[in-house]
């Protein structure tokens, strides 16, 4: 209307809130900026892939197996080169490792070496690719500890010292989920500018839950416990709690759907696989980072009994049971767990 004086909404881009994120950090150089833009256009990039999936003639798999025994996709490639040829000449990385590789990756000698430290798996739920179901990345930073270029001491330290973690998650959109410890800011993917755009500031974890995920056709090969423990989000027992099961099988997918409305995603040890006898998720590359977004945004992640971000990983692949989200959810499970020790 005429006359009427009404601003305009801001529209801040994630380059934009990177550098107002700096501003909080006096002693900052401007170096772990750069390096979350660089990490944000590796996103785009692999958003461009994942979008065209079905006509650029990257489904199926490689032919490959990766360190953790699963078959190679081809996006689960493209994504990982992605990640490192972005962020392997900058000189603001030291060292880097990925869930597809069996060792932690040096900078190449011809490059100059950086003070951080890049951990990421690069496709998250690409079992799921051939199914145009959702797919993540989820990367983690750390400041070098060692001397020299980078070694595998300063890929397992524990999450308290993350500097910085996120998730990129290729959907019906595609989003950027990343907090550097100051809070959680999600920013969505506008394909007609080619920019991530602010679009779910400071994310805090509803209180009142909606949703619990979790693979129930594993049940039977659960403790009692964790069975229990499941009835009571259902109501089952008595409780006040009745939630909605929901679950996709791409991490990044379940962790956001319940970042967002309220709940708890859990993966736990189980007697399925005696190969795997302390859970199937990657404790450095999808635990830790995602327990710290969840802590940022009020809420909890676990490995059952303690919380993830202060266990000292002890190898880079290490596999741990992981129970995150709403923090007395979270804090339920355990109970539960202790019960029946």
């Amino acid at each position: 209307m005429p006359g009427t004086n009404k601003p305009q909404e801001q529209i801040i881009t994630i380059e934009r809130h990177i550098l107002e994120e700096q501003n909080f950090f006096p002693e900052a150089t401007g170096t772990l900026t750069n390096l979350l833009y660089d990490i944000a256009l590796a996103g785009k990039v692999i958003a461009s892939k994942t979008n065209r999936a079905g006509l650029a003639e990257i489904l199926g798999r490689t032919g490959d197996t990766n360190i953790q025994g699963e078959q190679v996709q081809k996006l689960d490639q493209f994504a990982d080169e992605t990640f490192f040829r972005m962020n392997d000449h900058t000189g603001r990385v030291a060292i880097m490792a990925s869930e597809e590789h069996a060792e932690a990756m040096p900078i190449p000698d011809r490059y100059p070496a950086g003070k951080y430290v890049l951990l990421y798996d690069p496709l998250d739920g690409s079992s799921n690719v051939d199914y145009n179901i959702c797919l993540g990345t989820i990367f983690s930073i750390y400041r070098k500890i060692s001397a020299g270029r980078g070694s595998l001491e300063d890929c397992l330290q524990p999450g308290r010292r993350l500097v910085a973690a996120g998730y990129m998650l290729y959907g019906t959109s595609t989003m950027l989920v990343y907090s550097t410890g100051r809070g959680v800011n999600g920013f969505t993917l506008d394909p007609s500018v080619g920019e991530f755009l602010l679009s779910h500031p400071a994310i805090r974890i509803p209180e009142a839950p909606q949703y619990y995920s979790v693979n129930q056709g594993n049940e039977k090969y659960w403790s009692g416990g964790l069975q229990a423990f499941t009835r009571s989000l259902q109501g089952m027992d008595g409780s006040s709690l009745k939630l909605s099961a929901r679950y996709v099988g791409s991490l990044v997918a379940d962790f956001h759907r319940n970042l967002l409305a309220g709940g708890i995603y859990y993966y736990p040890a189980d007697s399925l696989d005696p190969d795997k006898p302390h859970g199937k998720l990657r404790l450095t590359y999808e635990a830790v980072p995602l327990a710290f977004l969840a802590e940022q945004a009020g809420g909890y992640g676990s490995d059952g009994t303690r919380n993830i971000l202060d266990i000292q990983p002890e190898a880079l692949h290490q596999r741990t049971p992981f129970f995150v989200g709403s923090r007395e959810l979270v804090e339920k499970a355990e109970e539960f767990i202790r019960g029946t020790e």
